[in-house]
């Protein structure tokens, strides 16, 4: 039996962190869609595509097969059948992927794939619109959140950690300007599925969260 996870909510909410752990405590897979994005990114450059012509980057995009598979405890990102870890956080990938992240080809070509992969195998995938537009009939949803104020202290204590100077009030006020953006853009905005559970983290530690999120799951599919 297959089953599906879908992880939605603010920036800053711990989303990847649980939803890996989630993953493993379950043996599932964790899709990470950002990873997913970077390699369509990296096969767009290797097609030479022009990335301010949206009409190059909406042909050449349907020529990708993204995929991911774990080997050895490590997430492998397949790009037609190649393993391309090593090429997804150099800068020009970067830049590539937040042009053609927003072209509605690209998210087209990468909601097939998703799917696809949900259909296959039992995963955790976490986003903004996840149990919204991506995995609408997953067994379980989740809406995790925080307060903003949470949130920019898990940035900024993050950031102190590496050495990096930074402004606790600007980064609370970038995280809710981000939140209105989110919430407000076009397409497949940030809300709350109807049938999602809330999980407000703001009190929760990690471990929390993932007993909390696994109790859902163990409710909603009686495994």
């Amino acid at each position: 039996m297959v089953y599906n996870i879908a992880i939605d909510g603010p920036a800053g909410a711990g989303k990847s962190t649980i939803a890996k752990r989630v993953a493993k405590e379950l043996s599932f897979i964790y899709v990470d869609t950002g990873a997913m994005y970077r390699a369509m990114a990296y096969y767009l450059i290797q097609q030479h595509v022009n990335g301010s012509v949206p009409e190059e980057i909406a042909s050449k995009c349907r020529g990708a097969d993204i995929s991911i598979e774990y080997r050895q405890g490590e997430q492998i990102v397949l790009l037609n059948g190649e393993n391309v870890n090593a090429y997804l956080r150099t800068e020009e990938v970067g830049n590539m992927a937040s042009v053609s992240s927003a072209n509605p080809s690209v998210r087209a070509r990468l909601l097939d794939l998703q799917r696809g992969l949900a259909a296959a195998q039992s995963v955790v995938m976490d986003g903004r619109d996840i149990g919204t537009t991506i995995l609408p009939d997953a067994a379980v949803k989740i809406y995790l959140t925080a307060s903003s104020e949470t949130r920019a202290r898990r940035r900024y204590k993050e950031l102190i950690e590496k050495g990096e100077e930074c402004n606790i009030e600007e980064i609370q006020k970038d995280i809710e300007e981000r939140d209105q953006r989110d919430m407000n853009r076009e397409i497949s905005p940030l809300c709350q599925a109807e049938d999602a559970v809330l999980v407000d983290s703001s009190e929760m530690t990690i471990e929390e969260v993932v007993s909390t999120i696994l109790n859902v799951f163990h409710e909603k599919t009686g495994n």
